[in-house]
């Protein structure tokens, strides 16, 4: 798997860290049960410190996208279809981005996908 960050970009690194994994999943380059790069790795590989990949694990761990297990490390999720599911996160980033380049409030935000739910 391919991670590339740009330390100029506004986008923190580790954010750009979970996008990486999160498009390799949606892309089917990273299957289900497959191990991620261990953390100190892939911060020497990136140059970044170690806490900035485990925020983009842990990221991705409350997503559903993979599970953080002790002495295993990072391990796509076998729970619902982890590319289904990275495609619908990277939806739904977009979302928030064309929301916020159009001045929405996130309340509006949220009653658009509310009203959305409801039908």
């Amino acid at each position: 798997m391919l991670f590339r960050i740009d330390p100029s970009a506004t986008q923190p690194l580790s954010d750009q860290i979970a996008s990486c994994v999160r498009g390799a999943i949606a892309d089917g380059g990273v299957a289900r049960g497959e191990r991620l790069p261990a953390a100190r790795e892939l911060a020497e590989s990136l140059g970044v410190n170690m806490h900035t990949v485990l925020r983009g694990y842990q990221r991705l761990r409350e997503e559903g996208l993979i599970e953080l297990r002790r002495g295993r490390g990072a391990v796509v999720s076998g729970g619902t279809d982890p590319a289904a599911q990275a495609h619908l996160v990277r939806t739904v980033q977009q979302l928030v981005e064309e929301a916020r380049v159009l001045g929405l409030s996130d309340q509006q935000v949220l009653d658009l996908v509310r009203t959305g739910l409801a039908h």
